[in-house]
């Protein structure tokens, strides 16, 4: 019989609430997630916050690069900080962190060590962030992230030196999770908000579904 998964709020619980925000946050906690997962960029001011585009226009009232913005204009827009997260987290559920900007692996790793607590695994698309963070935390768990099916199954988390491979669920053909496995590579795949699609997903011993919906997992 297959594992279960763990449940993994897409921006908290984006299908609920407002993508990335402290409600989308609690909401995702409230239908019992075992990790939250938020995006992560850097204000002008030198912060770190949860936003997933590079820019506040599609999910604030905002307009602008959130590296163009301070703290206090993006808390006006109703953006969380990544301490703010933790903070509300706390005993509740691990942190899936997404680091969507270069350089911010050694403030990330110090912010996460003050509470060791908080389960926390680091991904991202910009891979050689995970192997900063690997040479920061040789224990962390760190998750590379792709779309699409390479040629060399396992090489891209392998030569980022990741924990876990994070594949786009349109990718997760079962020779390519085979392979994964066979390098002693984990699992989580996203974003799987359809029932018969979330099947597919446990039938193929995923070690982690992220979703839009939690409940739904």
């Amino acid at each position: 019989m297959s594992r279960q998964p763990l449940k993994v709020g897409h921006r908290g619980a984006a299908g609920h609430a407002p993508e990335n925000t402290l409600l989308s946050v609690e909401t995702a906690l409230s239908l019992g997630v075992d990790v939250v997962e938020i995006d992560i960029h850097l204000s002008r001011d030198g912060h770190l916050v949860v936003m997933h585009d590079a820019r506040v226009d599609r999910t604030t009232e905002g307009c602008g690069y959130v590296r163009d913005l301070s703290l206090a204009e993006l808390q006006a827009l109703n953006v969380p900080t990544v301490a703010q997260v933790v903070d509300t987290v706390m005993g509740k559920s691990a942190l899936m962190l997404e680091l969507k900007v270069r350089n911010i692996a050694r403030q990330l790793v110090e912010l996460t060590a003050l509470t060791p607590e908080v389960p926390v695994f680091y991904a991202s698309f910009l891979h050689s962030e995970l192997l900063r963070i690997r040479e920061l935390d040789p224990a962390a768990r760190t998750i590379a992230l792709l779309d699409g099916v390479p040629v060399s199954p396992a090489a891209f988390a392998a030569d980022a030196q990741a924990s876990y491979a994070g594949i786009a669920f349109d990718s997760l053909e079962p020779a390519f999770v085979s392979s994964l496995k066979a390098a002693g590579i984990g699992i989580f795949t996203y974003t799987v908000d359809e029932p018969r699609d979330i099947a597919i997903a446990r039938a193929l011993d995923v070690d982690a579904i992220i979703s839009n919906f939690p409940d739904r997992l």
